[in-house]
C-alpha cells in the first residue's frame, strides 16, 4: 500500500508518494471497454514521437511493466517537472516516466523515477475533474542532470482562450507508439475543453494539448492534458480536459518551488 504525505499549500494539497491501485485497475478496464464501442473516421496517427512527451510505466523489481498514461515535460526552473492528469497518478507508487519513448523498450532519453506527486486539495477530496491535472518531480539515481537538459521542455500556458488549434499526443495502452492529430479545442461546459479526434483509447490519459507547435522543433505550448471530464472521456473519438486556470497556475508555483 502507498503511502501518502500531504502538505497543504493555499487551495493546493501535495501529495508525495513513493503505482496504480486496484480501483484504478477496475476505472481503467471499465473505460477501455467503453472506448472501444464506437468506430471513428478521423484518427490520431502514429508517428516516431516528440523527446520531451513520453509514457509512464509501472516498475516491478526494477523491470518496466505496463505503460498506462501520458505526460511531458514542462519548462520550470529546476528542470525536473512533468505535467500529466491526475487520475493517472492516484494511489500510485514505483512510476517511472519514458520520455520519447517509441517501440518495444526503447527508451532514447532515459528512464526517470517520480519523486513526488503534486496534486490539487479540490482533488485529493473528491477527484473534482477541474483540477484532474498533476505535475511530478523526476529524477534519475546518481545523476543531478534535470530532465529538461536531457530532452528539451515544452511551455506551461494558463488562462489561454478555449478555442485554440492544438496537437494532441498519447500513447494508447495498446500499442507502443504515440499517436498524434490536430484540432481546434472548444468549451462545452464550464472549465473544461473538448478534442475530438479517434484513437485516444485508455493509455492516451494526460497527454498534452499542445498549441502554437513550431513546425521547425515540434515544441509548442500546454494548454491541457486528456482528464477532466469522464476522465477524458468515455469514447475514442472525444477527449477533454480540464481547463488551465488559476488552480493549475497555482499548482505549477508549489511544485516549482518543491512544495
Amino acid at each position: 500500500m502507498a503511502v501518502l504525505i500531504t502538505a497543504l499549500g493555499v487551495g493546493v494539497a501535495v501529495t508525495v508518494t513513493p503505482a496504480e491501485g486496484a480501483a484504478g485497475d477496475i476505472a481503467s478496464s471499465f473505460a477501455r471497454v467503453v472506448r472501444h464501442l464506437v468506430s471513428t473516421s478521423q484518427n490520431g496517427q502514429a508517428f516516431a514521437g516528440t523527446p520531451a512527451v513520453g509514457a509512464l510505466f509501472t516498475t516491478s523489481h526494477g523491470k518496466l511493466g505496463r505503460h498506462f498514461c501520458t505526460a511531458t515535460v514542462i519548462n520550470s526552473p529546476g528542470g525536473d517537472l512533468v505535467v500529466t492528469a491526475a487520475h493517472c497518478v492516484s494511489g500510485t507508487s514505483g512510476v517511472v516516466f519514458v520520455p520519447g519513448y517509441n517501440g518495444g523498450a526503447n527508451a532514447p532519453y532515459g528512464v526517470w523515477r517520480v519523486t513526488r506527486i503534486f496534486t490539487d486539495r479540490s482533488w485529493k477530496a473528491s477527484s473534482d475533474p477541474d483540477d484532474d491535472v498533476a505535475f511530478l518531480q523526476v529524477g534519475q539515481s546518481g545523476s543531478i542532470v534535470p530532465i529538461e537538459d536531457v530532452t528539451g521542455a515544452e511551455q506551461l500556458e494558463t488562462g489561454t482562450p478555449a478555442r485554440q488549434l492544438v496537437e494532441v499526443i498519447g500513447y494508447p495502452d495498446a500499442t507502443d507508439n504515440p499517436i498524434a492529430c490536430r484540432n481546434w479545442t472548444r468549451e462545452p461546459m464550464s472549465d473544461q475543453l473538448e478534442f475530438d479526434c479517434g484513437g485516444y483509447t485508455d493509455g492516451t490519459s494526460g497527454g498534452p494539448f499542445l498549441a502554437d507547435v513550431n513546425p521547425l522543433t515540434g515544441q509548442g505550448t500546454v494548454i491541457g492534458v486528456i482528464g477532466g471530464y469522464e476522465q477524458g472521456g468515455l469514447t475514442p473519438q472525444v477527449s477533454y480536459s480540464s481547463t488551465f486556470g488559476a488552480n493549475v497556475a497555482a499548482l505549477y508555483r508549489l511544485a516549482e518551488a518543491g512544495g
